[in-house]
C-alpha cells in the first residue's frame, strides 16, 4: 500500500510539473517578442486594401494596422514590426508552425479543420466575408449555373479552392480550374486567360476597385460560403492568444464607446466612466487599476493600441473605405442603430466585455 501511495504521489508530481511547464510555454511567446524587441507578423503583400507592398517597399492595408496595434500593445512601439511575406497561402501555416512568424494576419478563414489539424489557434474575427465570383459585365454570366465548362481562376491552397469544387459538384456542373498564387490568378483573369475569378468577395472588390477599367467588371451577388477572417497564433500559447484576441476586441470596444485615436489621451486622463477607464487601464475617481490577469503586458496595452491606429471603424475607413461599403454588412457594429438596414441585413461586430 505504501509503495502504491508513493507511486501515485510521484505520478501526481510529474503531472503537475508537466502542467507548470506548459504554463511557462504559454507565456513564452510574449516574453520572446519583448526580448527580441520586434513583432514578426505574417501578412499578405499582394492584396490591395488588406495587405499590399508598395513600390517604396512599405506594406499597407487593413491587416497591417492590426500588426501595428499588437506591436504598440506589447512593445510600446507600433513600428516595431517585421512584415514577413505570407502571400503564398499554401505555406502560410508553416511559417507559423516553424516560428518564422509570431502571428498570422492575412485574410485567413477560421475553419474547424485548420483549428484542429494545423496547430493554429484563432483570435477574434476582424473581417466577415464570403466567397463570390467576378466576371466581365459582357460575359453573359449572372450566376454559377451559367458557368458550365467555364475556365475559373482560383487561388491554390485555400478554402476557396475546396469551396468552388464542392459547389460545382453540388450543382452538377464541370468547370476548368486554373490555380496559382492570388496575384497570379487575378492577373490571369484580368488579362482574359480565364472567364471567372473566384475569391472572397472582399478580395474581388479590392482588386477591381484599384483598376482603371473597374467599370468593365462586376461581382455577382451570389455568395457560396462564410469566410470569417481572423489572426492566427500557434496552439497552446494561451497568454499570447489572449493578448492578440483582446487587442482586437479592444479596438472594436473603442468604436462602440466612442474612443478614437484623437481623444484616447483625453479619455485616459479623465475617463467618463468605469467601462472606459477599465479598457484604457486607468483609475476612475481614485479607484484601483486592474490588469485582469494580463501579467505579460501592463494595464494600458489596449490604450496604446488605440493611440497607434485608432478604433476599428477608423482602421476600416482609412484602409478599405468606400471600396467595400460597411453599412448594413456583417462588418458593421451590432449596436449601430444610425442606419436603417433592410430586413435580414446589418452588423454582427461585437466586442466582448472587458471586465
Amino acid at each position: 500500500m505504501k509503495r502504491l501511495t508513493l507511486l501515485i504521489l510521484a505520478l501526481f508530481a510529474l503531472a503537475l510539473a508537466v502542467a507548470c511547464e506548459g504554463d511557462d510555454e504559454e507565456g513564452g511567446t510574449v516574453a520572446t517578442i519583448q526580448d527580441r524587441g520586434e513583432l514578426l507578423c505574417g501578412v499578405k503583400q499582394t492584396q490591395p486594401l488588406f495587405g499590399f507592398k508598395e513600390a517604396d517597399g512599405s506594406v499597407v492595408g487593413f491587416d497591417i494596422e492590426f500588426c501595428k496595434a499588437i506591436a504598440a500593445a506589447v512593445l510600446k512601439n507600433a513600428n516595431a514590426v517585421e512584415y514577413v511575406d505570407a502571400s503564398d497561402a499554401s505555406t502560410r501555416f508553416e511559417l507559423l508552425a516553424d516560428e518564422t512568424i509570431d502571428v498570422l494576419i492575412r485574410t485567413t478563414t477560421i475553419t474547424a479543420s485548420r483549428d484542429r489539424e494545423l496547430e493554429v489557434d484563432f483570435a477574434q474575427t476582424t473581417f466577415y466575408t464570403g466567397q463570390g465570383f467576378a466576371v466581365r459585365k459582357d460575359s453573359g454570366y449572372d450566376t454559377t449555373s451559367d458557368m458550365a465548362e467555364a475556365t475559373i481562376c482560383v487561388q491554390t491552397g485555400t478554402t476557396t479552392e475546396q469551396n468552388v469544387a464542392d459547389h460545382f459538384t453540388d450543382i452538377g456542373l464541370t468547370y476548368d480550374p486554373k490555380g496559382g498564387l492570388s496575384a497570379d490568378v487575378a492577373d490571369a483573369f484580368f488579362s482574359g486567360r480565364c472567364d471567372v475569378l473566384t475569391a472572397d468577395a472582399s478580395d474581388l472588390a479590392s482588386r477591381i476597385a484599384v483598376r482603371p477599367d473597374a467599370a468593365d467588371y462586376k461581382i455577382l451577388p451570389q455568395i457560396i460560403s462564410k469566410e470569417p477572417l481572423a489572426p492566427g497564433v500557434r496552439d497552446n500559447e494561451s497568454e499570447w492568444k489572449d493578448v492578440v484576441n483582446w487587442v482586437v476586441h479592444g479596438l472594436i470596444a473603442a468604436e462602440e464607446l466612442g474612443i478614437t485615436q484623437a481623444n484616447v489621451a483625453g479619455m485616459a486622463a479623465n475617463p467618463p466612466g468605469t467601462e472606459i477607464a477599465r479598457l484604457l487601464g486607468v483609475p476612475f475617481e481614485g479607484g484601483s487599476v486592474s490588469t485582469l490577469g494580463f501579467d505579460s503586458v501592463d494595464a494600458q496595452f489596449i490604450q496604446r493600441a488605440i493611440a497607434a491606429v485608432g478604433n476599428y471603424g477608423e482602421i476600416y475607413a482609412r484602409t478599405i473605405g468606400d471600396n467595400i461599403p460597411r453599412a448594413c454588412t456583417l462588418n458593421a457594429l451590432a449596436i449601430d442603430k444610425s442606419v436603417d438596414c433592410p430586413a435580414g441585413e446589418g452588423g454582427i461586430l461585437y466586442a466582448l466585455p472587458y471586465r
